[in-house]
């Protein structure tokens, strides 16, 4: 039996133990603290900065992957150089953790980005005209997620804390109709499946729904879309699954805005819709076995995070009153603004379920303004 070891214990790494038990995988989770959402897989508590724990972990899997991407690179090259295959590789994930780095690496490749600079404090002038002035956003190359590390910046004084510290990367303000994001996944031997393209809605930076497929979406941005995550994904040899979140502007193009290569938010409708959840799919992809299809068991779906907090408690009204929509919670302790739940419901006609599953995420956010 292949051995899979998921470094981090998030609800990524806990809606990977399902698709494993299927798959006739053991998964074995690295998690940061005893009451972690994958608490069910974890194998091991400890801080994966820590090289020792990671070898100690190492030895009893087979491959390893990530629910997060924040495992120092040296320490993966380290137990990749004793035996363990780790994938996505260190070379990859180097693109997710260092947004500079990601930005040159897509530029070398001829991929489409915003226009994109690297500012210091003798360089902001230069840096500001070559993305066209401002506003333009302002960003920290390492650690920024969810709309952290992240500001839309009118003036320099906006961020000059940051760049106080060290480099901070500059990027247009795209002038976009709405956001994209194309999941894929690859095989070690190069075998690579795209689903179709879905929209993403942000709240404060944060995706808030996601539809699927994209609406309206020309065949023609639909395959310049999966070309782009081909290109990426043979280019710096990722396996697992990729997430490319982009932008279409209003001149008909696709921009890469970000990375994920792991299982992504915007990813988690395809559990209900597709034939193969990208859980299953990631799994398939680092322990080398054949891709599923990507084929849509229903024509249109719509995801809604939930916030906060998101206990069966709660969930169990709009349940009674919504039976055919799909609440996922990841038993995470409340807390305000964390992502602790969504909420997943396909159909065939795009505009009813999107106003039912609606409807259910306004009573869990009523039930929580009431309790």
């Amino acid at each position: 039996m292949t051995v899979v070891g998921v470094i981090g214990g998030g609800q990524l790494a806990r809606m990977m133990i399902p698709a494993a038990i299927n798959l006739g995988l053991e998964l074995r989770v690295f998690a940061e603290s005893e009451g972690s959402s994958a608490k069910l897989g974890a194998s091991q508590v400890g801080d994966c900065t820590n090289l020792e724990e990671l070898v100690a972990f190492a030895e009893g899997v087979d491959v390893i992957t990530f629910d997060h991407e924040h495992v120092p690179l040296d320490h993966l090259r380290h137990l990749r150089e004793a035996g363990t295959a780790i994938f996505p590789p260190p070379e990859a994930l180097a693109l997710t953790h260092d947004k500079t780095v990601m930005r040159q690496a897509l530029a070398d490749a001829g991929l489409p980005q915003p226009r994109w600079a690297i500012a210091t404090e003798g360089t902001l002038d230069d840096a500001l005209a070559a993305v066209g002035g401002l506003p333009c956003i302002a960003k920290l190359p390492v650690g920024g997620y969810d709309g952290k590390g992240v500001r839309i910046v009118e003036t320099p004084e906006e961020f000059s804390d940051w760049l106080a510290l060290g480099p901070v990367l500059l990027e247009e303000r795209v002038d976009f109709v709405r956001e994209l994001a194309q999941l894929s996944a690859r095989r070690p031997s190069g075998e690579f499946a795209p689903w179709l393209p879905v929209e993403t809605r942000q709240q404060g930076g944060v995706c808030a729904q996601v539809l699927s497929p994209a609406p309206d979406l020309s065949e023609k941005l639909v395959a310049e879309a999966q070309s782009i995550a081909t290109t990426i994904a043979s280019t710096f040899d990722v396996v697992g699954v990729l997430a490319v979140e982009l932008f279409e502007t209003r001149d008909g193009r696709l921009l890469v805005n970000e990375l994920a290569m792991r299982p992504h938010n915007s990813g988690h409708v395809l559990t209900e819709q597709s034939v193969t959840s990208q859980f299953e799919q990631h799994l398939r992809a680092v322990a080398d076995y054949p891709l599923g299809s990507t084929a849509l068991r229903n024509p249109h779906g719509v995801m809604i995070n939930v916030f906060s907090d998101a206990s069966m408690e709660l969930f169990r009204e709009a349940a009674e009153q919504a039976p055919d929509i799909k609440f996922h919670s990841y038993q995470k302790a409340p807390r305000t603004g964390r992502k602790a739940g969504h909420l997943v419901l396909t159909g065939s006609d795009a505009d009813d379920i999107f106003a039912r599953a609606m409807t259910a995420w306004e009573l869990l956010e009523s039930r929580k303004a009431d309790s």
